[in-house]
């Protein structure tokens, strides 16, 4: 094994002697000599997936920022503690007794059982019309009024709504909704502008979908002249005052943005009551949220998710940050009785741990990758996705979680140069972060997996994902 070193860089290279190997070299020492790229972090950690031979490795050992690709090891250990046909479950009941005259003396209750999908826009088929049928079911229980209240039990996670680390740009956008008992419609709400044709004049409001009772909104989003959403909603998640800023395209009718819900459980009753009311039942009392007793509860109906297996697929294609912040807090969940992010983490690490696979420099402040504060060794990726192509029983769930070129997060690679899913990985960007791991079959036929991780970089995403393209179809030679 050789030992180069780059005069233009600061880390080391450490390769298998060979032509391609050293073609490879050439290659990134060419893009990292540029000025965009020269002061960046890189770390590179190539493996044969069958003998676990370091075909390449550049600063494998260093812990840098995942971004995203930290949904890598959340969505793997989840479909190991969980498995890949484990469903989340909310329960519909009530507390009390039913007369003959279709009278509930009780209260209706709800107990959350954290499902990240239910009325979600990724599984619209799953979901629909999930209010009707639940009032449905439970007028056809024998109930058309309630002479009590309407309970949500929250208790199966704590009361933290995102993760300490998260900075303050994102916790206001749909991105940065955090995981909630009652998670519903994907915890995001659309506002939607009307812009002037002049640029820099105000934008008015003309609807929110969901309406979030209650909210207080800021408007300071300016018109534009380009195409894009630059608009950010800031405001803390205890809280329903908003301020939006930033700028929208000019001479719109009608733009939308997302932002995020961090009280999903008030959109959840207030619709479950409209819903109710269509149906010809009526609740005589308020909305309560607290823990009720199981031992009293009586089950109308269990709405199932879909499996686990399907919802790690859309996160890991898509990158959805909700999913992945409950994954997190369900393993703590099912492993110690309450949903905690930083018990689900501890868990995380002690589930590697066991398998041989060292956390010592595994800096894990979420599930999704959203915090800067994360920090992963491209060598830790490596393991992990080896352990779960060779060992795991969930590898075919795993590894059908993962995009190809082409596809979800790997959009914009070409998929004539990896044809038949010769490519399988996740990538993972933030601001001056991109990283990719994942599986690529060799025009040998050889199976290698890999950890790209490129930190602190000044160039645009959209010309180093060229970049990475060019160096992985340059690593189909080894």
């Amino acid at each position: 094994m050789s030992v180069r070193f780059f005069t233009m860089l600061i880390f080391v290279l450490i390769g298998v002697s060979g032509f391609s190997q050293q073609k490879f070299e050439g290659v990134l020492k060419e893009l990292f000599q540029q000025p965009d790229y020269k002061n960046a972090s890189v770390g590179i950690h190539i493996q044969d997936l069958e003998t676990g031979e370091t075909l390449f490795g550049v600063n494998a050992e260093k812990s840098l920022i995942p971004a995203s690709t930290m949904k890598l090891i959340t969505s793997a250990t989840a479909l190991e503690l969980l498995g890949a046909d484990y469903r989340f479950e909310t329960k519909l009941g009530y507390i009390g007794e039913t007369e003959k005259n279709n009278t509930l003396n009780g209260d209706l209750v709800v107990i959350g059982g954290g499902d990240p999908t239910l009325g979600s826009e990724h599984f619209k088929e799953h979901y629909f019309n999930f209010f009707e049928n639940w009032a449905r079911k439970i007028k056809n229980a024998g109930i058309e009024r309630i002479d009590g209240d309407l309970i949500l039990d929250g208790s199966i996670y704590d009361s933290e709504k995102v993760p300490a680390t998260w900075i303050w740009e994102d916790i206001g956008n749909y991105y940065g909704a955090g995981a909630n008992a009652f998670t519903i419609y994907d915890n995001l709400f659309r506002i939607t502008f009307n812009s002037p044709r002049k640029v820099g004049k105000a934008t008015a409001i003309i609807s929110m979908n969901p309406n979030v009772e209650g909210l207080e909104i800021d408007n300071q989003v300016k018109s534009a002249n380009n195409n894009s959403d630059n608009a950010y909603v800031f405001g803390s998640p205890l809280d329903k005052a908003r301020i939006i800023r930033g700028t929208i395209p000019r001479n719109r009718k009608a733009f939308t943005i997302k932002a995020a819900i961090h009280q999903p459980e008030e959109i959840l009753a207030q619709e479950l009551l409209k819903y109710l009311a269509k149906e010809g039942v009526f609740i005589s009392g308020k909305i309560r949220f607290e823990k009720v007793s199981q031992k009293d509860f009586k089950t109308v109906f269990i709405q199932e998710s879909p499996t686990l297996a399907e919802i790690v697929k859309v996160l890991n294609y898509e990158s959805v940050n909700l999913f992945a912040e409950h994954l997190v807090k369900h393993i703590a969940a099912e492993k110690s009785g309450v949903g905690n992010r930083e018990v689900g983490i501890e868990i995380i690490k002690e589930f590697w741990q066991s398998k041989g696979i060292s956390t010592e420099y595994l800096f894990m402040e979420d599930g999704s990758g959203l915090s800067h504060f994360n920090a992963v060794s491209p060598t830790l990726f490596t393991a992990v996705l080896s352990y779960m192509a060779k060992v795991s029983s969930n590898k075919k769930a795993f590894l059908n979680s993962l995009p190809g070129a082409g596809k979800g997060t790997l959009s914009r690679f070409n998929p004539q140069l990896f044809p038949a899913n010769s490519l399988k990985a996740k990538s993972g960007s933030m601001t001056r972060v991109r990283c990719y791991g994942g599986y690529l079959i060799l025009d040998s036929g050889k199976t290698v997996v890999f950890s790209i991780m490129v930190n602190h970089f000044s160039g645009g995403h959209s010309k180093l994902i060229g970049e990475v393209e060019k160096l992985l179809e340059e690593m189909k030679n080894f």
